[in-house]
């Protein structure tokens, strides 16, 4: 017939039409802010790695937290900076644990947010290992009943969602067990049920103070090569309890997202982790990318793949793109 009669650019032509056609639509109702609670007062410390970034005391914080309500953020996910480490990691379940503290705060400053709780010891041991060591080695099954007093000091404090990150095996089902025997049966769980051992933590690390001592995390953390067992993972989860599970890091394994939404019947949740962040940021920076537009595609990429939740350090900018009517940015 000579020319083709099917044209897909009908559909791109006008903005307004590309906007009603649109296949993936990103929310406000979707974004997790990831915060850094540190001891003290009147600390607001830039961290390096992570332009725009801070590590922040707890009146600061709950600055933080109210522009976060003004921007409509709805959720905030929690991680502790000590003062002090030990090789137990108590302050991460300590009841007057610098993260319990904050939550306390927000609770009492009835701001309309979802408070989450990482559960790790990572930030909290001397060694910066995320479970107890024996005979140089992650002891899993003894570090089980440190994660559980973890998640229930938490839930008591104030969370509204309890979100492990760990990778010992069978946390999820021993975090249940003693939220729901504290009486906290209503807690969701949100594991961070397909976690990789990925260069993309750099920042983060640096800014948690949380790199190991000695060896690495490839011993419980997944390898990057493997996508069936993130499948399996997700599944045990699942099969253990979890309300919601996590794939992360987000942008370099959207091909995981898809295959844990497809699989799973539970809320999926993405993690776009200080590397995705950092990466932007140190783009934009330089002049060679639009931060805006990067923030967009990046973050309708981890939507389109088919995350529910999307936990990312840029939740305030997209925030304000929406709030000010400019998303899709330009």
């Amino acid at each position: 017939m000579g020319f083709p009669v099917i044209r897909p650019r009908r559909l791109r032509d006008a903005s307004l039409v590309r906007s009603m056609v649109r296949e993936t639509r990103l929310s406000l109702d979707q974004l997790v802010y990831p915060l850094f609670v540190a001891e003290g007062k009147n600390v607001r410390e830039p961290i390096a790695s992570m332009p725009g970034q801070f590590r922040l005391s707890l009146d600061k914080l709950l600055i933080e937290a109210e522009r976060m309500a003004t921007l409509g953020v709805p959720a905030l996910m929690l991680f502790g900076i000590p003062a002090a480490k030990d090789p137990q990691g108590s302050g991460a379940y300590a009841d007057d644990g610098v993260v319990q503290q904050a939550m306390r705060a927000l609770r009492e400053a009835k701001l309309p947010l979802v408070v989450i709780g990482d559960v790790c010891l990572c930030e909290y041991t001397s060694h910066g290992h995320c479970g107890l060591i024996a005979d140089n080695r992650i002891d899993n099954d003894a570090t089980l009943d440190l994660l559980a007093r973890t998640a229930v000091s938490q839930a008591r404090a104030g969370a509204d969602i309890i979100a492990p990150s760990d990778m010992m095996d069978g946390r999820v089902r021993a975090i249940r067990a003693a939220l729901d025997a504290a009486g906290f049966v209503h807690t969701p769980i949100m594991s961070y049920a397909v976690k990789y051992a990925s260069a993309f933590y750099g920042p983060f690390r640096d800014a948690a103070g949380s790199a190991p001592a000695f060896g690495d995390r490839r011993t419980h953390q997944m390898d990057p090569a493997n996508g069936r067992e993130a499948l399996r993972e997700a599944a045990l989860d699942v099969e253990e309890g979890a309300d919601i599970v996590m794939v992360k890091p987000a942008l370099a394994y959207l091909d995981v997202i898809r295959a844990v939404r497809e699989r799973v019947d539970v809320p999926v949740a993405a993690y776009a982790v200080s590397g995705e962040y950092a990466m932007i940021e140190a783009a934009a920076a330089n002049g060679w990318l639009d931060r805006d537009r990067m923030i967009y595609e990046c973050l309708t990429a981890v939507a389109r793949a088919g995350a529910d939740v999307i936990l990312t350090y840029h939740a305030p900018r997209a925030a304000e793109l929406m709030a000010a009517g400019d998303w899709p940015p330009g």
